[in-house]
């Protein structure tokens, strides 16, 4: 018998590490969400964390608790000290799933299907994708969604909640960055669609660790090339900064909670140039900086309050912050 506090780390193959702290539930409780919570990279936002944990409980004070999975595909249990300390948890356990025969194990999906929250860890989204799109891994996350739970993650883990998701798959570093995706809107630049289907970030695309890295262009680049390629005729950029969490309620209220600032960049018409080995062009696009404390709607997505910016010939117009 496992005692209540206690940390509990097991070989359960060769390759799958499976740590544990608490004592999971049997039967799922009643579920309030769905709900998400975006994570910039950098530090964590405890405070987003816990936000998700309470709206899926239904409230900041009742008694109801949930078991809360991290997944991850390397690294190790940091996140269950600080998760279990948390209010309304029951349990917390941290999956490292590194393929995709660990990904189909029954008993993984039977562990995350009787989640309540879901919280995808940082590292490589094209590694995430590779091991779990298209297993029962990727089918029992949705049912916790469908259950109404919580699903959330900091960079990559934020990454791979998008609609259409850069995978940084053809990619031979860590991932291309602005000044190279605005020379060159195709050169090591891959995506990857139908991972996850989130009602409420449909059309969307997702990057953080954005104002550290200076990101706007490379997110304007991935926009531009959803509506030239043909998969949509508009697409909504979400950018969160580093230290920061975009967190989105069940009816599609996203707000911003941390230190930095989110950006919800729009592209709603056809680029002028946005071809291999050219520099793109892509005049207006529609951007809203939504600081700390204050919401975007997404699912009745405003008609005014932005600022507009254009790239010419592989260069923004102007400070696009």
């Amino acid at each position: 018998m496992l005692k209540m506090g206690t940390l509990l780390i097991t070989r359960v193959t060769a390759n799958l590490t499976n740590f544990f702290k608490g004592k999971a539930v049997v039967l799922p409780p009643t579920l309030a969400g769905p709900v998400h919570n975006l994570g910039g990279g950098g530090p964590d936002v405890d405070e987003a964390i816990q936000w998700m944990i309470n709206q899926v409980r239904g409230s900041t004070n009742n008694a109801a608790k949930v078991d809360v999975i991290v997944i991850r595909v390397s690294g190790n249990s940091d996140y269950n000290r600080l998760i279990y300390a948390m209010k309304g948890v029951n349990s917390v356990e941290t999956l490292v799933v590194s393929s995709r025969q660990e990904a189909n194990k029954a008993e993984i999906v039977e562990k995350v299907r009787n989640a309540g929250v879901i919280f995808f860890a940082g590292g490589d989204q094209c590694q995430y994708i590779r091991n779990w799109k298209g297993t029962k891994l990727e089918n029992a996350v949705e049912t916790v969604y469908n259950r109404g739970g919580g699903i959330g993650g900091t960079s990559a883990g934020a990454m791979i909640q998008s609609d259409y998701i850069y995978d940084a798959c053809a990619s031979s570093t860590n991932g291309i960055e602005t000044r190279d995706a605005l020379e060159d809107p195709y050169r090591d630049i891959t995506f990857t669609y139908n991972l996850f289907k989130w009602n409420n970030l449909q059309g969307t695309i997702i990057d953080t660790h954005f104002d550290r890295r200076e990101r706007m262009g490379r997110i304007m680049t991935f926009i531009a090339r959803q509506i030239k390629d043909g998969v949509s005729k508009s697409a909504l950029g979400i950018a969160v900064s580093e230290s920061t969490s975009l967190v989105v309620d069940k009816n599609g209220l996203a707000k911003v909670i941390g230190k930095g600032a989110a950006y919800f960049v729009l592209g709603d018409h056809q680029p002028e140039v946005c071809e291999p080995r050219t520099p793109l062009t892509f005049s207006n696009y529609k951007i809203w900086r939504v600081k700390s404390g204050d919401t975007f709607n997404l699912r009745n997505r405003p008609i005014s309050g932005y600022y507009l910016r254009s790239v010419k010939k592989g260069r923004i117009d102007s400070n696009p912050y």
